[in-house]
């Protein structure tokens, strides 16, 4: 089936536009639209960007597969990333991704059966200081404990249930310097 933006999100677009100095600079913006409307960049929104942007589907999927902020399947509504690097390694990041793991009733790679949660491991967070720490959905949290998960998790949850009732906000799609 195609993807198509939802007219709200075909609007922001179309504000994006005259801001960006080509259409092939708009990628990663509209890729968040999309991802954001679809959960995850599947192979219509792929395609519905290369059309939208008039440029092969191979550079989109490039740039999906480049970054790690795209889904490349389908993910749960609250997606949690456990940094392994060596520094949270060291600080217990293993004994934090296990409690998740029991949790979250899935293994690191993997979205719980309720939909609910995608646990999956991220090689570096840039917390090396502040380590063992997750990023869940859009925010970081440092020097967690195994015992501070339960909090963490219900707050997700409960702005998860939040952000469904309330309607869309493009923040962070203009470039630089331009609001």
């Amino acid at each position: 089936m195609a993807f198509e933006l939802t007219a709200e999100r075909r609007a922001i677009l179309d504000e994006l536009l005259p801001r960006y100095p080509t259409r092939k600079a708009l990628t990663l913006p509209l890729l968040h639209l999309c991802q954001e409307q679809e959960g995850w960049c599947s192979p219509a929104v792929v395609d519905y960007v290369a059309s939208t942007l008039g440029v092969s589907t191979a550079e989109v999927q490039g740039v999906v597969t480049f970054y790690t902020l795209y889904q490349q399947k389908k993910v749960g509504r609250n997606v949690v990333w456990v940094c392994r690097t060596l520094s949270c390694e060291l600080r217990g990041a293993k004994g934090i991704q296990e409690a998740l793991e029991k949790k979250l009733g899935c293994h690191a790679g993997e979205t719980s059966k309720d939909g609910e949660w995608t646990l999956l491991k991220a090689e570096c967070l840039a917390a090396c200081g502040q380590g063992p720490m997750v990023q869940l959905n859009d925010e970081y949290h440092e020097d967690l404990t195994v015992e501070g998960l339960d909090a963490l998790l219900e707050g997700a949850k409960k702005r998860a249930d939040e952000r469904k009732a309330v309607t869309f906000s493009p923040v962070g799609l203009a470039p630089r310097g331009e609001k």
